[in-house]
């Protein structure tokens, strides 16, 4: 319950809960006048899983809305649970429609539609950083554009987004892979040392590090397509394409293979073969820079 202020009153009771957690009645209960007056807000999650029986309370309290009482439902769509839906619009229920999101494109159009929200804008660079450094949860991506718009001034950058995340946005995994397939080991070592500070797991950056030599080999081998039509076959946006293609300057088949045997070793060694899992993670480093080097 939100605490009372001095000049609205007390704000609303908050009920959220889970479709499948509900029992017959228990909404009733939810909806009931509180003692203190208010108005009332129940949020039920994934409506589809609700038995039958709660379905049928949704539709009748949806149809006999009480005026202090607001309700939002949420259901994943599709033909499970489809009544409860049917009955919340006949009831006079407003319908949002939310289309999944599951391509990096689409990912970057909504940050763009949340940032312009807020009067703001950020460049390309600066939303693929906000990805690298919240992750792909559109509540944490929508939270993030909140805060860089409260708390930041014009343009986001890759700059702005590494600085207000202090380095997370580019102490990753993946971030230690790009630099050392580069063949710069100096930047790599530095990426490997922050990741290691704040916590990275360092089989995260093993993993990083064989993906990327993976995704070298894979774009090295399909030569002769273009950026869009390589990057349907792999199921990575054409800009990464791109940039695979600047990696692989200076890259032959036998370093790529000497480079994925450090990468296994380092692996087996940062789960339990070696004795320090910085140490070998800076080997392997020095050796896959190595390996790019012969090839040039």
């Amino acid at each position: 319950m939100a605490a009372p202020d001095a000049e609205t009153g007390p704000g609303p009771d908050v009920h959220d809960v889970r479709g499948a957690e509900l029992t017959a009645g228990e909404l009733s209960m939810l909806t009931a006048p509180s003692l203190f007056g208010g108005d009332c807000v129940v949020i039920v999650r994934a409506a589809q899983d609700a038995n039958s029986a709660v379905a049928a309370e949704l539709g009748q309290l949806a149809a006999a809305m009480p005026p202090d009482v607001v309700l939002v439902v949420t259901h994943a769509g599709g033909a499970k649970g489809k009544a409860v839906l049917a009955a919340l619009i006949k009831a006079g229920a407003r319908r949002v429609d939310c289309p999944s999101i599951r391509r990096f494109g689409e990912r970057m159009d909504f940050l763009r539609t949340e940032l312009g929200r807020a009067g703001r804008k950020a460049d390309d660079g600066g939303l693929r950083a906000l990805i690298d450094a919240v992750g792909t949860e559109l509540r944490d991506l929508a939270a993030a554009c909140d805060q860089l718009a409260s708390d930041t001034t014009g343009v986001i950058t890759a700059q702005v987004v590494a600085r207000y995340w202090r380095g997370r946005a580019e102490a990753t995994g993946f971030s230690v892979a790009d630099r050392a397939l580069e063949g710069n080991l100096a930047d790599a070592l530095a990426q490997l040392r922050w990741a290691l500070a704040i916590g990275t797991a360092p089989v995260l950056i093993t993993s990083a590090l064989a993906r990327g030599i993976r995704t070298l080999g894979q774009v090295g081998t399909a030569r002769g397509k273009g950026a869009d039509a390589l990057a349907a076959e792999l199921g990575m946006p054409a800009w990464k394409v791109d940039k695979v293609r600047q990696q692989l300057r200076g890259w032959s088949s036998a370093g790529l293979a000497r480079a994925h045997s450090a990468v296994a070793q380092a692996d087996a060694e940062v789960k339990g073969e070696g004795a320090s899992a910085g140490y070998s993670l800076e080997r392997a480093l020095r050796v896959i820079v190595e390996s790019r080097s012969a090839g040039r």
